[in-house]
């Protein structure tokens, strides 16, 4: 992850790291003048980052059913509602 110094400049560090950062340690980086400034506000996010899959959109998987083998089994509720009364 990113942590920005109250220097401005930017280092990266894991949570690990970051959890047990002592105000020394911020203040030690400062003086050695170490990391970088970044610009960028979207600099390492997932916006940049370009991912190229491909997608096969004709391939059907072979263990879904055809329409056509489908049973015309009644529903479970047809004998609660009655479709074939007639409403007046």
């Amino acid at each position: 992850m990113y942590y920005q110094l109250p220097n401005g400049k930017v280092i990266t560090i894991t949570i690990e790291q970051y959890l047990e950062i002592t105000d020394l340690d911020i203040q030690y980086l400062m003086s050695i003048d170490y990391g970088e400034h970044i610009i960028d506000p979207f600099t390492g996010s997932a916006v940049e980052k370009n991912s190229n899959k491909e997608y096969d959109f004709d391939f059907v998987s072979s263990d879904e059913l055809d329409i056509n083998e489908i049973a015309d089994d009644s529903s479970p509720f047809d004998d609660i509602i009655d479709l074939s009364a007639d409403t007046e």
